[in-house]
């Protein structure tokens, strides 16, 4: 490759926008031109993230389309809800290629992306033209795309997790239960009580019950790989962590099933996909685990007893859920090795 692919990151003062400048730091085949961000622009970007010093000494641009335009090939948008429904449709005429982190082009419906999101929908052109960038269900459909929506972080854990049971066949599609942990960076950089330090402190709190807006974009998927209307109950807790999902999901067996069925099952699924790891009976994953990396590490135990099978998923949700989905994403849309600029171990302990 003679030139880098020139990328920018609207959001680039949040946690998933920053946590795309250091996986974008390390791409070879990436240049980032332009850090945007609406409301510190002109200011340097280790002004709020002093950890960047001597790696990125960019000042921060404004949102300005042509500017963006004239210094960039790709954009990734790492936005609040209700920034991207009106940023990207832009970007897009501008003829430039797009990664939305947000939630605001996952739902198809705009009816119930306004339900869930209470934010006024992308326009229908644009819902239509996002690829859903599950990489390792949708990756064939991502390539050489110019738009692609990056899944929430949730749903990454629960779909990698409960999609290969459904296809089989090995699980009734209306008995499943996910019962969901994120860390605080899953909450944003803006400050709020639910994230002071003496409220989430020794702490372990729901929140969102039957509410979360990543409720949808679950149902939406795992309908759409099974050709029916599929409901889940879906319950997120907050932990006292900075990084980390952990997602639980319990699923009634169509019949019996051990361990071992599932793990075979699984590996032979995920066959490829470098970044799913199932584990062996018996051994079960832990968000530390996965840390700083771009891994989904999944676990099973049938209980013989009750006819169910719990199915344990983790993820790093800033990483495999947010920013490293993001750049496996555009190795997919280029055409390179899924696995550039995201080989890297996880941090330990």
């Amino acid at each position: 490759m003679t030139s880098k692919l020139r990328a920018a990151v609207v959001g680039s003062t949040g946690y998933g926008g920053v946590e795309l400048l250091r996986l974008l730091l390390r791409h070879p085949y990436v240049e980032i031109t332009s850090v945007i961000s609406s409301s510190n622009a002109g200011t340097p970007i280790t002004e709020g993230f002093p950890h960047l010093q001597h790696l990125l000494v960019d000042e921060l641009d404004p949102v300005d389309i042509p500017l963006i335009q004239q210094k960039c090939d790709i954009v990734f948008t790492a936005t609040p809800s209700g920034v991207s429904t009106k940023l990207v449709p832009q970007l897009v005429e501008a003829g430039l290629t797009v990664i939305d982190l947000s939630g605001d082009l996952r739902i198809k419906d705009a009816a119930t992306y306004e339900q869930w999101y209470k934010h006024e929908a992308a326009p229908a052109a644009i819902l239509e033209q996002a690829v859903y960038g599950l990489a390792e269900i949708y990756g064939e459909q991502v390539r050489d795309r110019k738009l692609i929506s990056n899944p929430g972080c949730y749903p990454t854990a629960a779909l990698l997790g409960l999609i290969p049971a459904l296809k089989a066949d090995w699980i009734d599609p209306h008995s499943i239960i996910i019962d969901a942990k994120s860390g605080v960076s899953g909450a944003g950089r803006k400050l709020g009580l639910n994230v002071h330090y003496a409220e989430i402190n020794e702490n372990f709190k729901p929140y969102k019950v039957n509410q979360h807006q990543h409720i949808p974009e679950i149902e939406q998927v795992l309908s759409d790989q099974m050709g029916q209307t599929i409901t889940t109950t879906f319950t997120t807790h907050l932990v006292p962590m900075t990084r980390g999902i952990l997602c639980t999901m319990y699923a009634q067996l169509q019949e019996k099933r051990s361990v071992s069925d599932f793990i075979d099952y699984y590996q032979s699924f995920y066959e490829g996909k470098p970044f799913v790891r199932i584990r062996p009976e018996g051994n079960w994953p832990a968000t530390k685990e996965v840390w700083g990396s771009n891994y989904c590490d999944i676990g099973f135990a049938v209980d013989e007893r009750t006819n169910r099978v719990t199915i344990l998923s983790v993820i790093d949700n800033v990483v495999k859920g947010a920013a490293g989905q993001a750049v496996q994403n555009l190795n997919l849309m280029m055409g390179w090795d899924e696995s550039l600029g995201l080989d890297f171990t996880p941090v330990y302990p």
